[in-house]
């Protein structure tokens, strides 16, 4: 069980740092974004978590705020798998989890 809950866990973060990276990126290189290949790559990281985002929002939400309802879901995953993987240390006890 706690190798399920920390590999979403670092699932999770691995999509959060990715998402926060493009926003940062693109925020310097500007209208030049997408021909940046860090950019890009960022892209490719973020995409089905974004593609995620895009199936469960309803229709009148803008296509560039799929990204940040993405950002924010996993955000809440991040903290209630973070709260989950406390509590399933403090079952079997914290000498295990390390």
């Amino acid at each position: 069980m706690l190798f399920f809950i920390s590999s979403v866990k670092l699932i999770a973060e691995i999509a959060l740092l990715a998402l926060f990276g493009q926003w940062v990126l693109g925020l310097l290189a500007g209208q030049r974004k997408n021909e940046n290949l860090f950019y890009q790559l960022l892209q490719q990281v973020g995409k089905p978590f974004v593609q995620l985002a895009r199936l469960i929002t309803p229709k009148f939400v803008l296509e560039r705020h799929h990204p940040l309802v993405a950002f924010l879901v996993l955000g809440f995953v991040w903290i209630a798998v973070t709260f989950a993987k406390i509590n399933h240390c403090l079952k079997i006890g914290v000498a295990l989890c390390q």
